[in-house]
Formats: C-alpha cells, structure tokens, sequence
C-alpha cells in the first residue's frame, strides 16, 4: 500500500512543529514564530501536532491526558489571540493540581493566570447529528469545579502567529488548578455567575460566566461537537476548562492569585 503524499507532507510538518514546540518548552526559549516548514496552516493540522506534542510530554512527566482546555472563548481573549472563535487543548495530570497549589514560578515561560469554570463529565457524549446546546449537554456533566489555567506560550506575540500555532502549542497551556468538585450546581444560573479575582489578598477584578461563549455550559456543548471532527469525544471522568471569566492576570514570582466562584468554592495558586 502507498501512503498519500498530502499525508506524507502534513506528517512532516506536524512532527518537526512539535519537536520545535518541545524543545522550547524544555529551554523556556521563546520565537516569533515557528519554522515556515513547520506552521501548520489550518487547525486540523495543528491538532495533529498537538497530537505530537502531548505524547511526548507524556512521555518525559508521566500520567494521562485527562480532559480538554479550550481557548479563545472570551472575546477579549479573542480579540488578544487575534482569532475569530474557540480552540482546544489537552489537559494533563501531570501538569493538573488540586487547590491550593504552590508552583515553582521558573517552571513558566509567562504565568498567565485565568479564573475559569471546570467541570468533569459524568458519562460519554456520544457524536450526534444534532449540534449539542448548553441544556442537551449539561445531562452528561457531573460535577462544576472552581478553576484557574496557568497560560504559557513560546511565541514573542501571541496575536501574530496565529490559531493554528496557538492550538498546535496544546493551546498555550500550562497548568490547571482545579478546586473540590461541587456535585450540587444545577440550581446555579452560570450564565450570570460571578467570579471575583483576587490577588496577594486584594480584589483585583470581577468577571462572569457570561464571558465565556455566554455560558460555561455553551463552551462544554462546543467541545462536544468540534471534538467528533477530529476523532474525539468527551469521555466520562474527563475534565473541561472553560476559559477565562475575567481580565487575566500576568502573575510574577510571589504572587498569589484566588478565583472566588462563591457557592461553587475558590481555587488559588502561588508561584514560588
């Protein structure tokens, strides 16, 4: 049997972005952009190098991909990425702590802090030919959890190089600090929920579940219908980060940082 040339290409290109992507993950080296040879050119591929590149941070930290992260569904974050609507990354259990976490601050390239909505899948969302919506989705959703995604990336601007970089970087992800699981949200209006950031101790802004996709919910019934198109689906027991509520924070060494989700609890992180 002879391979497609096309495939051939894409393999290629994908293989050498994420060798690129790791290496400067390991060194904290930081570019303009990736090699030309190896800038994916539309997301399918760059979920292919993602691909790549998680199994190789698998392979060096350890432990499992355990749910997804997705990105750019703030419009401010949008507007940031310079990108026009979500996409995704994995979420790792080596990279996953429980609140409060105390993370070394030289781990990161960036500490880009985040308060977001969490939530873990109670069953498997089979693929439908009817787009799930935020009430067709939420059935499938055990628990909320109170959030915060560290963001790191390797590019000098991240509203240069583009989504497909962006997503190939496993969606400049970092880290994820995950509160107690709250089994009982339902009652909540998420849509309207407010998230108060803190930082050292002061309030430092608010934000709410309106500023992701107008419901957090919104952002898991988007990951179950985009993830079928690339060969995935939300599985019982994964995790699903939501993206940001609020302005994100630029954090530095020493700081501390806490998102009050109110009845659904807090989540803080440290960088020592």
């Amino acid at each position: 049997m002879t391979s497609h040339p096309n495939r051939e290409i894409i393999m290629d290109r994908a293989s050498l972005a994420a060798e690129a992507l790791f290496d400067m993950r390991l060194t904290k080296r930081t570019a303009a952009a990736l090699p030309p040879d190896a800038v994916p050119s539309t997301l399918a591929d760059a979920y292919r190098t993602q691909e790549l590149l998680v199994g190789k941070f698998l392979a060096r930290l350890g432990g499992a991909a355990i749910g997804y992260k997705a990105a750019a569904t703030n419009v401010t974050a949008q507007r940031q990425m310079d990108v026009d609507g979500p996409f995704f990354g994995t979420l790792l259990s080596a990279t996953t702590h429980r609140s409060p976490a105390t993370l070394p601050a030289a781990n990161f390239t960036l500490r880009i802090v985040e308060a977001e909505f969490g939530f873990e899948m109670g069953a498997d969302v089979p693929a439908s030919n009817v787009p799930y919506t935020a009430e067709t989705v939420a059935p499938f959703v055990a628990f909320a959890l109170p959030a915060i995604e560290v963001v790191d990336h390797r590019y000098h601007d991240w509203r240069l190089v583009g989504a497909p970089s962006l997503a190939a970087d496993n969606a400049i992800h970092g880290a994820w600090v995950a509160g107690e699981p709250v089994p009982d949200w339902r009652g909540l209006d998420l849509s309207r929920h407010p998230v108060s950031v803190v930082v050292n101790g002061e309030p430092w802004r608010v934000g709410s579940g309106a500023n992701v996709l107008g419901n957090p919910l919104n952002v898991v019934a988007w990951l179950a219908n985009e993830l079928p198109k690339h060969g995935r689906r939300l599985r019982r027991g994964e995790k699903v980060s939501t993206g940001t509520t609020a302005e994100v924070y630029f954090a530095s060494a020493g700081d501390r940082v806490t998102a009050d989700f109110g009845p659904l609890g807090k989540a803080e992180v440290r960088f020592e």
